[in-house]
């Protein structure tokens, strides 16, 4: 039992301590920055709208998605109570079925 341990132990420094090591190590020369973009060239209207304020502003892309991420919550929540509503369950009222 303790050869297993040791054997796993063995592999668990390697994949985190000594693979990172040899993975970055083997560049060799200087790495081009990356740049991630979206792509727009079959977008139309409102989605060409918002890939093309990812790629121009990445903060006013984050500040619009804070803002619009609750609002639609809430009126996806609105729609699900009036749906609820006319097909007959009734979330207003909190009697139990457990007397």
């Amino acid at each position: 039992m303790s050869r297993i341990w040791t054997v796993l132990s063995g592999w668990v420094f390697l994949v985190t301590v000594v693979l990172p090591v040899k993975v970055l190590a083997a560049g060799g020369g200087e790495v081009a920055p990356m740049v991630i973009v979206a792509d727009t060239r079959k977008l139309e209207g409102l989605m060409k709208w918002w890939a093309d304020l990812y790629n121009h502003s990445y903060v006013g892309f984050t500040a619009l998605t804070v803002v619009l991420i609750p609002i639609i919550g809430v009126l996806m929540g609105v729609l699900a109570d009036i749906v609820m509503t006319h097909i007959g369950i009734d979330l207003k009222s909190r009697e139990l079925a457990e007397h």
